[in-house]
């Protein structure tokens, strides 16, 4: 089982009204609040499901959006720091 944050990888992600869920391919799943991501929080369902996983699922990216996320950093908590809250 990979332990380390960055090793960590996307193999599937889905949401749910308040949350960007992860499931990574050691078997973990994550869980980040939407709050964290303005431009996913503020996203329709439709633009949301329109994402691609890169880098083998360390990367997750939203082009209409104009948004990237790096998986390993969920892990360790990051956020967007480009907006206040």
């Amino acid at each position: 089982m990979i332990s380390s944050a960055s090793e960590a990888r996307a193999q599937k992600i889905w949401f749910d009204d308040d949350n960007l869920w992860i499931s990574l391919f050691d078997g973990r799943t994550l869980s980040v609040p939407l709050a964290y991501f303005p431009r996913l929080r503020k996203a329709s369902s439709v633009q949301l499901q329109k994402y691609e996983i890169s880098g083998g699922g360390i990367g997750l990216h939203w082009d209409e959006l104009d948004e990237d996320l790096n998986v390993p950093a969920l892990l360790l908590g990051y956020r967007d720091r480009s907006h206040s809250k």
